[in-house]
């Protein structure tokens, strides 16, 4: 499975439209800049204690978001669909090509 830190970069890259400014400026300041909650509360003249606590409650809503709509899931399951479909080309078993894709139709 992945590490926290990978699968929360992965779901703010499928939800951050739907996280407001102050989110989206905490979430990467934190997670794609690597800033400590320190740096971030000096940034924002507010408590560590209040990044941290925007920061959960941020990333339950990145989880809440992935329960519901599901984008991160069909990604995964469609990059290895593509993967088993490009080995099979590879192999030039043509004839299990039509099953992969039609299970990469039934994602959507």
């Amino acid at each position: 499975m992945l590490d926290k830190t990978t699968r929360i970069n992965a779901l703010y890259d499928f939800y951050q439209e739907l996280l407001t400014p102050k989110q989206q400026s905490y979430m990467e300041m934190y997670y794609l800049e690597d800033l400590s909650l320190g740096e971030i509360s000096e940034t924002f003249d507010v408590s560590r204690q209040a990044i941290y606590d925007n920061i959960r409650r941020t990333e339950q809503m990145l989880e809440q978001y992935e329960r519901k709509l599901g984008l991160y899931e069909k990604f995964q399951n469609r990059q290895s669909l593509l993967e088993e479909a490009k080995q099979l080309l590879q192999a030039k078993q043509f004839d299990q090509l039509e099953k992969v894709f039609d299970q990469m139709l039934e994602i959507e």
